[in-house]
């Protein structure tokens, strides 16, 4: 096998663990709902059960990040898709109440820890948007495809949850395409595609500051999209009147939508930069939250929950890029991740919470708010590392065609790369010897011209 076949099986097995571990959250409106239903629980039970899931992804992710080299990908993948066929099959298979809240920890614990590999995995390649994009238009689809089927297949709250039991089962072939030692011997992608072998990289972890704001940012971000995502299923059947093939209809459409928009956002790649899709969607996205909170007819929740799908994969593909771009080794983007997944985790027990004390609007309002506070430190963090491109023919300030040519052959490290308010590099000047016979005929030649030389 060619080294081109393997950098591709290598993608293929990494865009498959990431579908896997990003299709709990996907489908956590139905998850929350059917739990709500099925099992007797109120809406803010439905919701804690949610987060506590989401709880254990997240825990798992911040663990990994500091262990997951010595484990490597093969084991760490193969571990998390275990424990997320026993999880999520147990808590299916059981109508008991603690016995479901501990299958659905198990299940979270799995999913974070495929996301984790998955996200290491995509840091380390050559153009780690092209592998955030790629895995997002995946875990669109499937989820898409989910919400269009789970309705004809009975109701209670084990089909979402053997949905993504089935799905960890699938992926379990692709993982032994992913290398089996750690990932400072599994090395980097070139610039073929291939994957080469590099020395480990060491040290502290860089960029700490900018690294901890994005973590932080993130957090609120994936927070506030995830406590209106937990309640929207509730916010179509009971304040819009819909029933629940036509809310399932309604979430189909916007992950298409999202299907669109994240293709968008690969074409467009690094052409605006990070700084821009990631402030301005994140502006659009709280206008969405607000509209669809709001919304109390098909038509107003089909817009706002169709327009926010649409732009939210775009951003969050942005935010994983820019995470992924702090540190080679993946470390940052393996800890954003995973407080995206703490966020996320915190999104439907908060959104439960907030609608019960202040409505669906007013939960709107105040997750509309949260989203621009957060916009601003997001948007300093893309515009102070965005020097620093990972993808060819992405350099646009200083440096011009040869730094471009540059980036595009070689891994080429920061200190090779234009940095964004770097001084320019003084120019030296150098003596060029001339003969004597040469100065004499040009003195002789080219002295000044004097007025008493014209005719």
């Amino acid at each position: 096998m060619s080294s081109r076949s393997r950098g591709a099986g290598a993608l293929v097995a990494l865009v498959a663990l990431f579908t896997a571990g990003y299709l709990a959250p996907y489908l956590l409106p139905t998850v929350v709902g059917r739990l709500s239903a099925g099992l007797g629980l109120t809406p803010a039970q439905a919701g804690l059960v949610g987060s506590v899931l989401l709880l254990g992804s997240s825990s798992a992710g911040f663990a990994l990040a500091a262990r997951g080299e010595r484990v490597g990908p093969r084991r760490a993948a193969r571990a998390g898709l275990l424990a997320m066929i026993v999880g999520y099959g147990s808590a299916a298979a059981t109508g008991t109440v603690p016995l479901v809240v501990a299958g659905a920890v198990l299940g979270g614990l799995g999913s974070g820890t495929a996301t984790a590999v998955a996200a290491a995995g995509i840091a380390g390649r050559r153009d780690p948007h092209r592998g955030s994009t790629l895995g997002l238009l995946s875990v669109s689809a499937t989820a898409g495809a989910l919400y269009l089927t789970l309705p004809h297949l009975g109701s209670g709250h084990a089909p979402p949850l053997l949905a993504i039991a089935c799905a960890a089962v699938l992926v379990w072939p692709v993982t032994g395409r992913l290398p089996g030692g750690t990932r400072a011997r599994a090395g980097r992608e070139s610039s073929a595609g291939s994957v080469t072998s590099v020395a480990p990289v060491t040290g502290p972890l860089p960029y700490r500051r900018a690294g901890a704001v994005l973590a932080g940012g993130i957090l609120c971000w994936s927070l506030a999209q995830n406590a209106l995502w937990g309640v929207s299923g509730r916010i179509g059947t009971t304040q819009a009147g819909l029933s629940e093939v036509t809310v399932g209809a309604v979430f189909a459409a916007a992950l298409g939508a999202g299907l669109a928009g994240v293709t968008a956002a690969g074409a467009l790649g690094s052409r605006l930069g990070r700084a821009v899709p990631i402030g301005a969607g994140t502006v659009l996205i709280a206008g969405c939250v607000l509209l669809s909170s709001s919304a109390g007819d098909l038509v107003s929740f089909a817009t706002g929950e169709i327009l926010w799908n649409a732009f939210y994969p775009v951003v969050l593909s942005y935010l994983l890029g820019l995470a992924a771009s702090l540190d080679p080794r993946g470390r940052w983007a393996v800890l954003v991740g995973s407080a995206s997944s703490l966020g996320v985790a915190c999104g439907p027990v908060t959104g439960s919470l907030l609608s019960e004390g202040a409505g669906y609007p007013g939960m709107g309002a105040v997750l509309c708010a949260l989203l621009l506070l957060v916009a601003a430190p997001m948007t300093a963090v893309a515009r102070h590392v965005s020097g620093r491109p990972l993808v060819p023919g992405s350099i646009r300030r200083r440096g011009g065609a040869p730094a471009a040519v540059l980036a595009g052959t070689a891994s080429a490290t920061p200190s090779l790369v234009p940095q964004v308010g770097a001084p320019e590099q003084p120019v030296a000047p150098i003596r060029v010897p001339v003969p004597p016979a040469r100065r004499r005929l040009t003195k002789s030649t080219f002295g000044l011209a004097r007025p008493s030389d014209r005719g």
